[in-house]
């Protein structure tokens, strides 16, 4: 997929790419869930028994974590603890200050692992697998997404991936080159929630989708002037 080139080379980029908008690490809002498990005692963050995950506060299985809603007032109520302010923290933040809780009020020396599973990236176009795939870990890159989805087709053009931010008339697209080896450590090519990536297709298949669609529609006018060709045929003898 790589190729080495100079170090001056510049990826391309669309007229709004130099205003596409390269934010820090996600802090958590209000209504995200978080999933949160405590990898050296779990019976203080999971209930023994499996549950099954339905994205409100408590839920989850053992083997996961439980998931906990963020309250609209910013906090997130955990076992034995109570409700915690966790709105406007980084996922690493947060981890560090429930550690520190279950720390002081329960566990010796708890390590907490936090997920938070609502955000997500959608991959459209000449990817192995389309559709959305969760934002789980901080500085997702996009050739680590597309690598969840099973890596480009044969006919990805690989030159042209774009991903798209923002909403409504504030959206924002930039162009990555991955043939290009910096592209690895672009900024622009750390995912965030929300973010829409369409990989474009080769030359070579553009021109396949033509001239199948021209064959398309050929067919049916060869079969109807051989069609009107033999009972021409046949009128005249």
């Amino acid at each position: 997929m790589f190729q080495n080139k100079s170090a001056t080379t510049v990826l391309h980029d669309t007229s709004a790419a130099s205003k596409f908008p390269v934010k820090s690490t996600y802090r958590i809002q209000p209504r995200d869930i978080l999933q949160i498990r405590n990898l050296q005692n779990i019976k203080y963050i999971v209930d023994d028994v499996a549950q099954s995950s339905s994205g409100v506060s408590g839920s989850g299985t053992a083997g996961q974590g439980q998931t906990f809603e963020v309250d609209e007032d910013g906090t997130v109520a955990l076992p034995a603890i109570g409700h915690i302010a966790v709105s406007g923290l980084t996922r690493v933040e947060a981890t560090r200050k429930i550690e520190g809780l279950y720390r002081k009020e329960l566990l010796k020396d708890p390590i907490i692992e936090l997920k938070i599973t609502n955000l997500k990236v959608t991959i459209l176009g000449e990817s192995v697998a389309q559709g959305n795939f969760p934002l789980l870990k901080d500085n997702t890159t996009l050739v680590e997404m597309i690598g969840q989805a099973g890596g480009l087709t044969k006919s990805a053009n690989e030159k042209n991936v774009k991903i798209i931010r923002g909403t409504g008339t504030n959206k924002s697209v930039t162009e990555i080159d991955l043939s290009d080896i910096s592209s690895i450590s672009d900024p622009r090519a750390i995912l965030q929630n929300g973010d829409i990536i369409y990989i474009a297709q080769n030359k070579r298949a553009i021109r396949s989708d033509k001239l199948q669609n021209i064959n398309t529609y050929a067919q049916p006018v060869t079969l109807l002037l051989s069609t009107a060709l033999i009972i021409y045929s046949l009128s005249r003898q």
